[in-house]
């Protein structure tokens, strides 16, 4: 694959995975500077029930566990809904060189929508962010899976 529209599709097919399992639709993937897929993970904070099982973080983590290194230097992360801070800071962590994510998230975005972690000039590393990519096809999963919780009187 080569272009941000693949990698984020098969980030839309993780959020589609974290939805068959009753997670917020959440998906990701990490791809390395050479174009190889290294990790690709979804939300599963409710099956883990760990509030860090974020998909960026698991995906994170899968990456340097295979690679056996903490810095991902050079790797793009794909994913489908504008990170938290903790996910941010995570990329922040870990050397990512970009980011790739489809839809913000006003309530919780901490690269564009309420902070600039990637772009912050304080911090040791800073990562290029491109935004939009896929976004209603993200957008659109977030709001059919809590328009579902509401119509089932939950959340």
């Amino acid at each position: 694959m080569e272009t941000d529209e693949e990698w984020m599709r098969v980030a839309l097919a993780e959020a589609d995975a974290a939805d068959a399992e009753g997670e917020v639709p959440v998906g990701c993937v990490l791809v390395g500077g050479d174009g190889r897929e290294l990790a690709r993970a979804h939300n599963l904070r409710e099956v883990l029930a760990d509030p860090t099982a974020h998909a960026e973080m698991l995906a994170i983590r899968l990456a340097s566990e295979r690679l056996r290194t903490w810095r991902l230097e050079g790797a793009t992360l794909y994913v489908t809904l504008e990170p938290c801070v903790m996910c941010a800071g995570a990329l922040v962590h870990a050397r990512i060189e970009r980011l790739v994510y489809g839809c913000d998230d006003a309530k919780g975005g901490a690269v564009e929508s309420l902070f600039t972690v990637g772009r912050d000039p304080r911090l040791n590393h800073r990562f290029a962010v491109t935004a939009g990519v896929e976004a209603s096809e993200c957008a659109s999963r977030l709001s059919a899976f809590f328009s579902r919780l509401r119509a089932l009187g939950k959340k």
